[in-house]
């Protein structure tokens, strides 16, 4: 398969050195402060280290801080330790799905039964506390953007689980996708997406935000279309032209040194949730998803945001700034966002693959800006109006679907007040 992508614009008669001073000055105010807010998470046992990325431009301050586990074995943490990313997983298989829509092997607004045979002929529950069989014929058939969106009609529901036939349906159906990222899942994507088919839609196509799902099964889609495993296809597309070289499903041997061990906080404790000595990452996955599933470092993801805003170097863009501007446009509907809330937080819309701020928030972010968090301790945010990329690396567990404290302040730190 070859891709093709437009040349970059000239950049013109742009002084790229007084550009580059302007960049390293700003990006260093803006990571002083940061080292205290880290180091005061750490003293308090919220965490055992920290890293955090300030950037703009090409320019980048990077702070570190504590250690990348609890014993002495883990060691200090730096700037090149490696993190179980989970959701800002979802962000990078979106930009793989639109440069295949961008080169013509894909159309956003194409069935995925065209891939997908298994999601024909959906049927929908009528109501979501119904039996399983007490369903309607789906309005419409399920699209790629419907997955990218997260309105394709499955995805996790804000309740307790087991709190509906269909989630019990799930569960007996051993189904990921619904709950926590899992490298050891033991089931191949085929058969996986041959059970999700036997389930209804929680909702009509195009109706209803729920969350995550819908990334598990672009996964599957973009192997199908591409005639790649998913591992290699985000490889060619994204890893490899972007230089992120720390990027991917699994940890090769050589580089197990580098992965920070994952905690939970249970009962106010840190509790070992994945050593990085003998994690499920340092396996190849027999189901690698474009959910939840990859591992990478602050400067990789540095360099997937750089695209976003534009700012990667080199003759060749590998999204187009239509491509681009979908991605960072929110696409919910007002009702939409309302119901996405107790996931999505105030002032928050979602765009392809990703989250949208449509109004400044309490934190500091600012609207405009867009990125994602994930659920395993890291975060993503960038401005384009600044053109600033914050990205903070921890290991400890969200305990509700809302951003912990240490996240929050470090938004505000970087973003109140604003930058520009």
């Amino acid at each position: 398969m070859v891709l093709l992508w437009p040349p970059r614009a000239a950049r013109g008669r742009i002084d790229t050195r007084r550009e580059t001073v302007d960049d390293a000055a700003t990006v260093k105010a803006l990571a002083l402060p940061v080292g205290a807010v880290l180091r005061q998470h750490v003293a308090s046992g919220y965490m055992t280290g920290a890293v955090a990325l300030i950037g703009r431009g090409d320019q980048a301050e990077v702070v570190t801080v504590g250690q990348q586990g609890l014993e002495s074995r883990a060691g200090a943490m730096r700037r090149d330790s490696i993190f179980r990313i989970s959701s800002l997983t979802k962000p990078l298989a979106a930009a793989a799905a639109m440069m295949l829509v961008q080169a013509g092997r894909l159309r956003l607004d194409e069935p995925v039964q065209r891939w997908l045979p298994e999601l024909a002929r959906r049927r929908v529950l009528t109501r979501i506390d119904g039996p399983l069989s007490d369903t309607v014929p789906a309005q419409r058939p399920m699209t790629i953007e419907d997955l990218l969106t997260f309105r394709c009609g499955l995805g996790i529901l804000p309740a307790p689980p087991d709190s509906y036939p269909i989630q019990r349906e799930i569960s007996a159906l051993q189904l990921i996708g619904f709950g926590p990222p899992d490298p050891a899942y033991p089931t191949a994507p085929d058969e996986w997406l041959q059970r999700l088919g036997t389930l209804p839609l929680m909702a009509q196509p195009g109706e209803r935000w729920l969350y995550n799902t819908g990334s598990y099964i672009l996964g599957v889609l973009l192997a199908r279309a591409s005639g790649l495993s998913l591992p290699e296809l985000l490889q060619r597309l994204v890893f490899g032209p972007l230089g992120m070289a720390d990027t991917g499903f699994t940890l090769p041997a050589p580089k197990r040194t580098r992965l920070v061990d994952a905690h939970r906080i249970e009962e106010g404790r840190l509790l070992l949730y994945d050593g990085g000595a003998g994690s499920a990452w340092s396996v190849i996955p027999r189901f690698a998803d474009a959910g939840a599933g990859l591992l990478s470092t602050a400067d990789d993801y540095f360099a997937f945001s750089r695209l976003l805003l534009r700012d990667l170097g080199g003759s060749r863009r590998l999204l187009s700034h239509p491509a681009v501007a979908s991605m960072i446009t929110d696409h919910l509907t007002a009702s939409q966002r309302a119901g996405a809330q107790p996931t999505l937080s105030s002032g928050r819309g979602w765009g392809l693959g990703m989250s949208v701020v449509t109004t400044r928030t309490a934190d500091g972010l600012p609207a405009g800006a867009f990125g994602w968090n994930g659920g395993l301790g890291t975060t993503w945010v960038a401005d384009p109006h600044s053109g600033i990329t914050a990205l903070l690396f921890t290991q400890t567990s969200f305990t509700s679907p809302l951003a912990p404290a240490i996240h929050q302040e470090f938004w505000h730190t970087i973003f109140s007040p604003p930058v520009t």
